[in-house]
């Protein structure tokens, strides 16, 4: 690391060591356990279209569809493992100087390296909802189910996004079979926020709760770029509480800060919780 790089670093950790700070995490955390994040570093977005709540739920096709992608795209982020950077901030919070940890991402990397009580502001891919009954299922369950009624089924992989969305050839989704829920055959969701479909608003008020009683705001991987994220630098600032940013690219917060990284997060947050 640069000299400057090593000021904003001290200035990271003066803000660690008075305790009482409330991260909030993107995807870019995660793409060092192999997760693509969904804008890279330039913050530009994605060239396919993320599958919205209204299309999903007014399309037998387009849910087939998603669940071919997310089908073969689950491999990818079912069987990603924490990484250095997930597991300083649990060695953070454990050491107490955390007042609490939001993610935006959907992936489960937090609660599997061991962090407590972490408010998941868009769900997580590894639990299904049945729109029906409300029922909730290990996502490993219906993967079990689905590969069994989709024997001999395979699709070439171009890549998988962050929300588990895989980009495969077109002309290989309208041959796979999509299963119903067990309980009262209703249409089977992902347990996540889609586009177009509204944050719980319990989650929100857990989030805004946090911010209202840190110290300070820590942001990790995240271009800020969603309202859903940005509402909390906005808070923060408001209340003012200092804001920083541990981040590969420009930031929709960049002008709230008063320290921005931009170096690898697995890096800076082993120093940091080494501190």
């Amino acid at each position: 690391m640069g000299a400057a790089l090593l000021d904003r670093l001290d200035v990271l950790g003066s803000l660690v060591a008075e305790g009482g700070v409330a991260v909030l995490s993107g995807a870019g955390l995660s793409t060092e356990s192999g997760i693509p994040d969904y804008r890279g570093a330039t913050g530009r977005a994605r060239p396919s279209t993320p599958m919205t709540y209204q299309v999903f739920t007014g399309s037998e096709q387009a849910r087939r569809r998603y669940w071919a992608r997310s089908f073969v795209g689950w491999q990818v982020i079912g069987g990603a493992a924490p990484n250095t950077g997930h597991l300083a901030v649990t060695s953070l919070q454990r050491a107490g100087a955390l007042a609490g940890v939001v993610t935006q991402n959907v992936d489960g990397l937090h609660t599997a390296a061991g962090t407590a009580d972490v408010v998941e502001l868009h769900g997580n891919l590894g639990r299904v909802v049945c729109l029906g009954c409300g029922a909730v299922t290990p996502r490993q369950e219906l993967t079990g189910r689905l590969a069994a009624a989709n024997r001999g089924w395979a699709a070439e992989v171009r890549g998988v996004h962050a929300d588990g969305d895989a980009d495969i050839d077109d002309a290989t989704l309208d041959s796979f079979t999509v299963v119903a829920c067990t309980s009262c055959g209703g249409v089977l969701k992902p347990d996540v926020v889609f586009f177009g479909e509204r944050v719980p608003p319990e989650r929100v008020a857990a989030s805004t709760e946090l911010v209202a009683g840190a110290r300070s705001l820590l942001v990790l991987g995240s271009s800020l770029t969603v309202m859903s994220g940005f509402r909390f630098v906005l808070q923060a600032a408001k209340r003012p509480i200092p804001v920083a940013i541990v981040n590969e690219g420009p930031t929709r917060g960049d002008a709230y800060a008063v320290a921005k990284l931009e170096a690898p997060l697995g890096a800076v947050l082993s120093r940091l919780a080494a501190r």
